[in-house]
């Protein structure tokens, strides 16, 4: 099987939480993918929030592995408020609810392809079908729902289906931290350049999520509206980790040394 040569990594021009953070936007990073199709490369492009940063202070492997990839972009409006904390000045947060209409959009005009990969049997393709309503020469080379053993023969018969298909952009969309783990362990031995994930990016899609309401975005409440959505589910995720985030960044800006609280 052919492979890719690995892409270089991008200078991150900050750090929270041990974690890099690049200086990008929305057209910085699909410049990135860009450059990393055309030169035949493959690379990883992970988002980075505040369930993400939590999760990276428990697991010394999440924070690893964000470490080594080539470009992490911000997603989401407590990283930004982290940052500025500490002294940086954020970049613009991009966010699942519209990040995968841009890419489609990019895609059909440069004409690179698309492979999505997780949400629930059937979301995947009713996110491909209102997308192609829209960019009628978007080439989505494959689908498949993220409900299989990641692991073992059904994990290989799926990176079967995505090596033949060999996408220019893989997206992946299981949840945290399952996707960053199953990226991770399959990036290598799977024929795609650009790999992303998306957690809910196929459920804004298919349209079984719905965006926040304009006055709540701009009033920086989205994450209040996913909570009104699903309360008891994410009231950890959004409440307790909201806060558990803010201490960990203030304990950071007043020079506390952090360590993990599991390897």
């Amino acid at each position: 099987m052919d492979t890719y040569p690995i892409a270089p990594k991008m200078n991150a021009e900050m750090n929270i939480l041990k974690l890099p953070v690049n200086q990008v936007g929305v057209p910085e990073v699909l410049a990135f993918f860009e450059k990393v199709i055309l030169s035949g490369e493959k690379a990883i492009v992970l988002s980075l929030n505040v369930n993400c940063v939590n999760l990276a202070l428990k697991h010394a492997w999440l924070n690893q592995f964000i470490n080594q990839v080539q470009l992490v972009y911000c997603d989401g409006d407590g990283v930004r408020m982290g940052l500025k904390i500490l002294g940086y000045e954020p970049p613009p947060k991009i966010t699942y609810n519209v990040w995968l209409w841009q890419i489609a959009e990019f895609s059909e005009r440069k004409g690179f392809t698309l492979f999505f990969l997780g949400a629930k049997p059937g979301i995947a393709e009713e996110a491909k079908e209102r997308l192609l309503q829209k960019y009628a020469r978007l080439k989505v080379v494959g689908v498949h729902h993220g409900y299989f053993r990641k692991s073992g023969a059904e994990n290989e018969q799926v990176l079967e289906i995505i090596n033949q298909a060999k996408p220019d952009i893989l997206l992946v969309c299981f949840g945290m931290p399952e996707q960053e783990q199953w990226i991770r362990d399959n990036y290598e031995k799977t024929q795609a350049h650009v790999f992303i994930k998306g957690g809910a990016a196929l459920d804004y899609a298919s349209g079984r999520l719905k965006k926040a309401p304009d006055f709540l975005i701009s009033m920086k409440l989205e994450w209040f509206y996913r909570l009104l959505q699903e309360p008891r589910r994410l009231f950890k995720r959004y409440v307790i980790g909201n806060i558990y985030f803010l201490f960990k960044v203030l304990l950071e800006k007043w020079g506390v040394k952090l360590k993990y609280e599991r390897e």
